[in-house]
């Protein structure tokens, strides 16, 4: 599949799929007695991390740095300034950090520009319309567009307007909120879908079930079939106000400007710093990852920045602790998430030769960092029944659950191919209320839950690393459709 559907599909199944509790006794499995003492040994080493992240010198660190990360530079869209100073700042810090093999790997990224916007209500009354243009969108010529307003629920109830009917319209989609995956469709599709019947703009209602009149930008998706026409989110506050106008019979006219441009595509980088094996230092790595890029609103802290540095700090602190494993521990800050998992098929492309030997397991945090409750994990049987042996360790967390299906966005071309994967479980139900909005700040973050989720994923990374096994894979072959 091409890029966007591998991300659609990507974020679809990782939000909805169903995940089942594991545990070491799962009469299915059938460790050797002598892996289980093995791993069974590591107690005393995980309750140390635990310790000295959580309440001992490192506690608060985690936070301490993410606040200095996310004051200093701000948003980090693709192709900004703002990110690639973030980048630079990290690599330093990496160094200072102690962590070794630091450096940057190029790709080449979309570079979208948001510029000025405003939609206007204009008719029967007046009212502003908070909105936020969608990523990679394009713009509305200088003066705008102005046109009547047909508003629908869903795909379903546009099929019933002819193409008369919608020529020359702003359609409003606001579907009702059944999730992340199902309702984004809205997002990545209605551009294209309102397009084909001849609108000239669309506005969509954010993707939130929450909402104090804040829109929530994303990216879209165009059908390069079907011309492109200008597309932003509005409210849930506001799209439901058209909805029901419309519904009722009232004529509705939007005033729409937006000075989006999409430039040429712009060098950025994935960040990459080590805490290289005793034993394997280029084969059997353990990738922790999260993103460096962000929307243009709020500062992005919790998504991506929270993630990048709880696998960031998690490496720090194993080399802080004189806690070296076996194989290499690689933490990842990918770029161009946000636009579309860009970075990340570019470092794909770049590492494919050698990826069966390279790479053991990825983890990847990108749905908040909020108190941990476990971990996610995905792998084939052999995989499964390990790692739940290794969840015995972590001390107060339960909910360490196993999916057949995809645990991340930039990892999970790698573990669709049978690598295994982790993520971070943790108590995110308020996630999506923040999300791709100027309320994705700093205030989300909880010092106590960043050291707790860094503990986690350090302690768990650092067995992995050591054992005397790899976690088991099958991947497929490696192929650039994939990306």
């Amino acid at each position: 599949m091409g890029r966007v559907q591998a991300f659609l599909f990507v974020v679809s199944v990782a939000i909805a799929v169903l995940l089942s509790p594991v545990t070491a006794d799962d009469e299915r499995c059938d460790l050797s007695r002598s892996l289980r003492r093995e791993i069974q040994q590591y107690q005393p080493v995980v309750d140390q991390i635990f310790e000295r992240i959580v309440s001992g010198e490192f506690a608060g660190k985690t936070w301490e740095s993410l606040l200095d990360f996310t004051d200093s530079f701000g948003p980090r869209l693709t192709g900004s300034k703002q990110l690639e100073d973030a980048i630079d700042f990290a690599v330093k810090e990496m160094i200072n950090d102690g962590l070794e093999n630091v450096h940057t790997e190029d790709a080449l990224v979309p570079h979208w520009e948001r510029g000025r916007e405003w939609a206007q209500l204009v008719e029967p009354f007046r009212k502003n319309l908070p909105m936020l243009g969608l990523g990679r969108a394009v713009g509305t010529p200088p003066e705008g567009i102005m046109a009547e307003v047909i508003a629908v629920e869903s795909f379903e109830e546009f099929e019933s307007f002819s193409a008369e009917q919608v020529q020359g319209k702003i359609v409003v989609f606001a579907p009702a909120w059944v999730g992340y995956g199902p309702t984004g469709r809205y997002r990545y599709e209605s551009a294209s879908v309102a397009a084909k019947k001849g609108a000239i703009g669309v506005l969509v209602r954010s993707m939130t079930p929450f909402s104090i009149g804040t829109p929530h930008t994303g990216t879209l998706r165009y059908d390069p079939n079907v011309r492109r026409i200008p597309a932003a989110a509005i409210t849930v506050e506001d799209a439901m106000l058209l909805l029901r106008k419309f519904r009722r019979g009232d004529r509705m006219v939007v005033h729409l400007k937006m000075d989006a441009v999409n430039l040429e595509p712009t060098i950025s980088r994935n960040t990459i710093g080590e805490l290289q094996g005793t034993a394997f230092q280029n084969t059997s790595v353990v990738v922790l990852s999260g993103h460096m890029d962000s929307w243009d609103v709020g500062t992005g802290a919790s998504d991506d920045a929270g993630g990048v540095f709880v696998s960031w700090k998690a490496v720090t602190f194993l080399k802080a602790m004189g806690l070296r494993p076996k194989r290499t521990i690689r933490a990842i800050g990918w770029t161009a998430e946000e636009q579309g998992l860009e970075g990340v098929s570019v470092y794909e492309r770049q590492h494919a030769a050698d990826e069966k030997e390279e790479f053991n397991v990825f983890f990847e945090s990108d749905s908040g960092t909020f108190e941990p409750t476990g971990l996610d994990f995905s792998g084939n049987h052999e995989a499964r029944c390990i790692f739940a042996e290794i969840a015995k360790l972590m001390r107060g967390f339960t909910e360490f659950t196993y999916t057949n299906g995809t645990v991340g966005s930039d990892i999970g071309n790698w573990v669709s191919r049978g690598f295994p994967g982790v993520s971070l479980r943790n108590q995110n139900e308020n996630y999506f209320w923040y999300h791709h909005s100027e309320g994705d700040t700093i205030e989300l973050e909880d010092p106590k839950a960043l050291d707790k989720s860094t503990a986690l994923w350090a302690a768990t990374a650092y067995v992995i690393a050591d054992l005397s096994i790899d976690l088991p894979k099958d991947p497929a072959p490696y192929s650039p459709s994939a990306l």
